[in-house]
């Protein structure tokens, strides 16, 4: 028998992680957006020191020279601190993954697949603060950027998987018995979808990253130099957002409209609104830099969001 007081940390620490996880992807994008990636030209430390520096005075005269493989080497205040910020959300998050995976410990008896689930995800975030290092070696290489958010959503994903099997019995009351057949292929369906949609997405971003980087031109003019994927990724959201639409609207017919799935389900097409209208914005509005973060947030909350869904209607339809 689980000790209920010990089972209830457990959910909790592992529902902070996962919010705080999400916190990390979107500072990491804000990080992108806003060129401060290489804030830090260095890792684990800034500029060699431990807490970054707030006037370029408090840097070696010749620090240019020491970091000559820096792209722009020139010292900037809001970027340095920035990058560092980001970084210790990062070390945050490792510290409540350790807690999450050893008030875990309880699940040994009685599900080890729970344990085990938090301790991976312990690992993976190990070696994504390598990855993260990775990152500032290569001097921001798009596809490690991109294998870096990749592996947080898979963390995510594990964290949602963990979280959702240690309250199987609780889910698994959920009454779907009028939740048409449907649905229950549709939301593989989507997430399908939303994970094209995402990879997508991926490749938009290293195109719009070489624009940026190899033409010189002004935010607004970017649109101009699209690749063809970007129109794909475009008019594939519409796509997304009319089956996502059936699929609550059935849940929303079926079941109570207190009902945790129909909650779930207005969540879900509400993320969507948002992850489109963010999108809108970079089309028309010359990309904003304060709509790359929300629209990537928006994509993964999107993912994590269908994927819990998916996982209540699996045990309730097992019950």
């Amino acid at each position: 028998m689980i000790d209920s007081q010990a089972a209830l940390r457990f959910r909790y620490l592992g529902i902070l992680t996962i919010f705080a996880v999400y916190l990390v992807i979107f500072v990491g994008s804000s990080v992108r957006a806003s060129g401060a990636g290489m804030g830090c030209p260095d890792w684990p430390t800034c500029f060699g020191l431990w807490i970054p520096p707030t006037d370029e005075s408090q840097l070696p005269p010749n620090y240019h020279e020491i970091y000559i493989g820096y792209s722009d080497t020139t010292f900037n205040v809001v970027k340095t601190w920035t990058e560092y910020v980001n970084r210790l959300v990062g070390v945050t998050i490792g510290f409540l993954i350790f807690l999450t995976a050893w008030s875990s410990r309880i699940y040994l008896k009685a599900d080890k697949t729970v344990f085990y689930l938090a301790l991976s995800v312990f690992f993976l975030v190990g070696f994504q603060g390598w990855l993260g290092s990775a990152v500032v070696a290569s001097n921001l290489k798009p596809l490690i950027i991109t294998l870096h958010m990749l592996l947080a959503m898979v963390i995510v994903m594990l964290l949602i998987y963990a979280i959702a099997r240690s309250q199987q019995h609780a889910l698994s009351l959920l009454d779907v018995q009028f939740v048409p057949p449907a649905v229950y292929t549709v939301i593989k369906v989507v997430m399908g979808m939303t994970l094209l949609q995402i990879a997508m997405g991926t490749q938009v971003r290293e195109a719009v990253d070489f624009i940026s980087h190899s033409t010189g031109l002004d935010r607004q003019y970017w649109r101009e130099s699209f690749p063809i994927i970007f129109y794909i990724h475009r008019s594939f959201s519409s796509i997304i957002l009319f089956t996502n639409l059936w699929m609550s609207w059935k849940l929303y017919q079926a079941m109570p409209k207190n009902s945790l799935l129909v909650k779930i389900a207005m969540s879900l097409m509400t993320l969507i609104v948002i992850a489109i209208l963010a999108g809108v914005s970079l089309d028309r509005l010359s990309m904003p830099r304060v709509a790359q973060p929300i629209h990537l947030l928006m994509a993964n909350l999107i993912l994590g969001t269908q994927f819990f869904l998916f996982i209540c209607l699996r045990y309730a339809r097992k019950s």
